[in-house]
């Protein structure tokens, strides 16, 4: 899986055991919005979890938007507990680098979200985003609700005319229930990063393809919002 090799998923039984604890803290506040990283968060928020490449970039698109109250990066999807970057990079932890979205369901809708989660990247291309190369850069959609699936997978179809439209490929985002993978947030230098290093790198480059608004849509209409509830912290 390593040293050029066509990037692959580890099994569980290859994977990282990782630790029962991290080895590391994480910022209490968002260093743009002030809020609280891992909480406890405010009554009537609702979580949302992305994959679409360096998250880097991906949680400056979404800390820019209007309504979300705060985000924070980490790794998700894999088998290896409390993992380091070192880890997750080295492709032994099955995890893709991800982005928590804590927003305000009456000033942003999930779907809303899901339109800037597909535009801010391409999510045809594997285990990569552009010139960034491995399992841990693939495109992943986290659930907390059923709602929340069905409005990802309506959009996902949407989004795929688009893209056979403009004869762009298959879709490989995954669309899999947050519950039963856990979000291990990052280091503290990762979190924030572009706001701390204005000029750092951003890997993160969409197809130059909309989709249409949500509130045009069959599927904005037909799959509600969020409605998951936000837990008072992940430890």
């Amino acid at each position: 899986m390593l040293f050029g090799r066509t990037p692959e998923l580890p099994t569980p039984e290859q994977a990282l055991k990782g630790r029962a604890t991290p080895e590391f803290e994480v910022p209490s506040r968002h260093t743009v919005l002030g809020n609280p990283l891992l909480g406890p968060y405010p009554d009537g928020l609702e979580i949302a979890d992305f994959g679409l490449g360096c998250f880097w970039g991906a949680e400056r698109k979404f800390w820019q938007t209007e309504g979300v109250w705060t985000t924070y990066v980490g790794y998700q999807g894999g088998y290896t507990e409390n993992p380091s970057y070192e880890e997750v990079c080295s492709g032994l932890t099955g995890h893709t680098e991800a982005v928590r979205v804590v927003f305000d369901p009456t000033r942003v809708s999930y779907a809303t979200l899901l339109k800037l989660f597909w535009e801010s990247h391409n999510p045809t291309q594997g285990f990569r985003q552009g010139n960034d190369v491995g399992t841990q850069y693939r495109s992943a959609i986290y659930t907390h609700s059923a709602d929340q699936e069905a409005a990802a997978v309506a959009s996902r179809d949407a989004y795929q005319q688009v893209l056979t439209s403009a004869r762009h490929g298959e879709i490989t985002t995954t669309i899999l229930p947050a519950a039963p993978r856990p979000f291990w947030p990052a280091e503290g230098y990762h979190q924030q990063y572009l706001d701390k290093n204005p000029d750092g790198y951003c890997g993160i480059g969409g197809t130059g393809l909309q989709l249409d608004s949500p509130s045009e849509t069959n599927w904005g209409r037909a799959c509600p919002t969020g409605i998951a509830p936000a837990p008072e912290a992940n430890k």
